[in-house]
């Protein structure tokens, strides 16, 4: 019936796979000297997709100026170093949120998510572009051109 198997019998071998399923080796230079440090962005906004508080927003033509009170380049701050780059770029001229982002190189979602952390920081302040809505009427700016000229 059923025999114990000799001792000295070879054990079968489980199949190797590792070789049909193993990812190719990465380049040996995989950066590029010129492209300076690499950062995820969800590094750079600690996983944040938004800031944590709701009650502004960040259009992409909203403009980004420095708080009177803050200090220079936030440097009283424990900032990260694009924070810095934010606040320095907004106290040489008002920048919209669309500009930061093309001008540090980063996803407008970053560049909101950090501009939320410096408005609550009280490190900047964000204006928001007139709404379509609130705009005067075109004919009420027409009457006061006829009266203008009228006088």
């Amino acid at each position: 019936m059923n025999s114990p198997e000799p001792r000295n019998a070879p054990q079968a071998q489980p199949p190797d796979y590792s070789r049909q399923f193993r990812h190719p080796r990465p380049p040996r230079h995989f950066v590029d000297a010129e492209a300076g440090p690499v950062v995820r962005p969800y590094a750079m906004t600690r996983g944040r997709t938004s800031s944590t508080s709701q009650h502004h927003r960040l259009d992409l033509i909203a403009l980004v100026v420095p708080e009177p009170t803050a200090g220079s380049g936030g440097h009283g701050h424990h900032l990260s170093p694009e924070h810095v780059d934010i606040v320095e770029r907004c106290e040489r001229s008002p920048q919209s949120i669309a500009e930061l982002a093309a001008g540090l190189d980063l996803p407008v979602g970053v560049i909101r998510v950090l501009v939320g952390d410096l408005v609550e920081d009280e490190l900047v302040q964000v204006t928001r572009p007139v709404p379509p809505a609130e705009l005067p009427d075109v004919n009420i700016l027409r009457e006061v051109i006829n009266g203008l000229r009228a006088l």
